[in-house]
């Protein structure tokens, strides 16, 4: 089985956006040399708990400085950009980088309703248009877009073109990849959802594209990982406070089995053995919302341990 990191990029305590943006470089790196497939990065506006804003440059600095994981977008939130943006900037990261860039595309606004508005005015607007949105940066990552008959290229052109997918937590997400020809990947750690019925969905309803002519899953999974059950579930209540529930009754909600998967390093091999089985997947990208960057690293550490 693959794994591969997903880095919400989050200011613990009381750091500074330059010591969060070098422990995500720290995890990247680590993560290599550990043997996951891909390391991603997420994209939030005005949280003051996230450091990542602009995935894009995040992934050129960590592309410099790393050798052979995949690394890429999870998700670039397309509602804000207009696609030939998009497909530009991604398509100059794998020229940078060949064969190692994922564009993982969301729906999300990924913060308030404000700074949406400062974003692109009308996201929701963007929102309804997403599909045009999605046919146009297909396009444009094929080299097949025109305007008024004539066409328009996303320069520079890589040798090997990005590999596309979309996030989501629902029907609508699914459906928008199957039909588009990308890559689907659920994200459990967001989700009450079970991921069967999303993943069958977008199996049985998958039509291939030019950058793809077979269906591609993952299932994004929150994983706190230590030597004992005690300490994992420790962890898991602290990074559950952190998001201010109102009493302990949601606290022990938030760490439900669904979305966070909490053990030693043989529990979670087996939670995610069975996982991989149920929902038909060879790879899970792994989100740890634990509250101290050492033992986040730790996590990831035992975790590669056991299963790679």
């Amino acid at each position: 089985m693959k794994l591969s990191v997903l880095d919400l990029v989050p200011l613990i305590g009381e750091v500074s956006a330059q010591f969060a943006l070098q422990q995500a470089l720290l995890l990247a790196q680590t993560a290599e040399r550990l043997g996951y497939h891909r390391y991603w990065v997420a994209e939030h506006h005005d949280m003051p708990g996230l450091a990542c804003t602009a995935p894009e440059v995040l992934l050129a600095h960590i592309g410099a400085l790393t050798k052979r994981i995949r690394i890429g977008s999870g998700a670039l939130l397309l509602p804000h950009y207009k696609p030939i943006k998009v497909a530009e900037s991604f398509h100059l990261l794998a020229a940078l980088y060949p064969d190692r860039i994922d564009l993982g595309i969301g729906r999300a606004p990924g913060g308030s309703a404000h700074v949406s508005m400062a974003l692109s005015s009308n996201f929701l607007e963007n929102l309804r248009l997403m599909p045009d949105s999605l046919k146009a940066l297909m396009e444009l990552l094929t080299h097949t877009y025109r305007i008024e008959g004539e066409p328009v290229l996303a320069r520079p052109i890589p040798v090997q073109a990005p590999e596309v997918w979309m996030l989501g937590t629902n029907h609508k997400s699914a459906s928008y990849a199957a039909q588009y020809g990308t890559g689907y990947v659920f994200g459990q750690f967001m989700s009450d959802n079970d991921a069967s019925e999303m993943l069958s969905a977008y199996r049985q309803q998958y039509v291939p594209s030019a950058l793809s002519n077979g269906s591609r899953t993952l299932v994004a999974v929150g994983v706190i990982c230590a030597e004992t059950e005690e300490t994992a579930r420790q962890l898991a209540l602290q990074a559950a406070k952190s998001f201010k529930l109102a009493d302990h009754q949601e606290e022990e909600r938030a760490v439900s089995k669904r979305k966070l998967l909490m053990g030693t390093p043989q529990h979670i091999k087996s939670e995610l053995d069975q996982l991989g089985q149920f929902y038909g997947v060879d790879e899970f990208i792994i989100v740890t919302p634990i509250l101290d960057y050492e033992q986040r690293l730790r996590s990831f550490e035992l975790l590669a341990e056991a299963m790679l």
